[in-house]
């Protein structure tokens, strides 16, 4: 199969720097136009693979095996979007707490907790826990597959890989991350009520009042947004890497699942606290 990202074309920029030193000077403007290069092919190619998975997306035969990656991405990542959330919101009540006692205004801390958890902490912790649990396997999954050649009998028995690894996966994952970060902020908020209620002794109507009258539906909305962002990102992220795991220049087999997941789990988070940051700025 032929490499899409490979930019690795015949140089002979080392023998002409033996023969004349002063293209020593020009060794960062060619490293940086290689590597810039590089990004705008992963850049393409990783937008052709969305294109074409999302066009295979909605298909009758494709339910079953997007259900089944609901219950892998989603239901098997619930426990640990519970215990993320809940000690979220105790922490951040319990810091905001100290915080805002010092102006007298902890009557704001139901305000401070769920703004906090909805707009922002819920949609972006939530995602980075998914990737970590899930997007990992996504990747060193899909990247076994390529490096045993299953991914290659796919194609030889006239099967979409494309519809069959990468489509159910980015589906699922659209799916899974808004309803995942809805219960991170609810659990999150009753993680805040622990803390501030039951352990510091804030009134619990006070609390509940705050918490109703501060959010609106374009907070929520807005983090809605933002989760089905990181799960395009996630997923594309995961998926690409696994399958072009083959492809790697710098190792081969079993290091190159490995370091494919590596990447994968470092980008996608990196691209989603960066998403997260764009995201922003377009809704406020």
């Amino acid at each position: 199969m032929t490499d899409p990202l490979d930019t690795d074309v015949p140089v002979r920029f080392e023998d002409d720097a033996r023969e004349h030193p002063i293209i020593y000077v020009l060794w960062p403007f060619w490293v940086t136009g290689r590597t810039a290069i590089r990004w705008v092919n992963h850049l393409g190619a990783a937008a052709i693979l969305l294109f074409l998975a999302l066009t295979k997306t909605i298909r009758e035969k494709q339910f079953p095996k997007t259900v089944q990656q609901l219950y892998y991405i989603g239901a098997r990542s619930t426990t640990i979007i519970l215990l993320v959330g809940l000690f979220t919101g105790m922490v951040l009540g319990l810091q905001s707490y100290y915080a805002l006692v010092k102006f007298g205004a902890e009557g704001a801390l139901g305000t401070l907790i769920a703004l906090s958890l909805i707009r922002e902490l819920g949609p972006v912790l939530t995602a980075i826990m998914v990737t970590a649990r899930a997007g990992s396997a996504i990747t060193a999954e899909i990247g076994i597959q390529r490096i045993s050649e299953q991914i290659d009998a796919l194609d030889t028995m006239r099967i979409d890989p494309l519809k069959y690894l990468v489509s159910p996966r980015i589906a699922a994952a659209v799916i899974s991350f808004p309803i995942l970060t809805t219960l991170f902020d609810l659990v999150g908020i009753l993680g805040g009520y622990v803390t501030v209620v039951m352990l510091l002794g804030i009134d619990a109507g006070t609390y509940f009042h705050r918490v109703q009258s501060s959010v609106e539906l374009r907070d929520i909305s807005n983090g809605y947004v933002k989760a089905v962002v990181f799960a395009v990102i996630v997923a594309l992220v995961c998926c690409y890497q696994g399958y072009f795991a083959h492809m790697r220049h710098d190792s081969h087999g079993a290091k190159a699942v490995g370091l494919a997941t590596t990447s994968a789990v470092v980008l996608s988070c990196v691209l989603i606290l960066a998403a997260d940051y764009v995201v922003t700025s377009l809704l406020i």
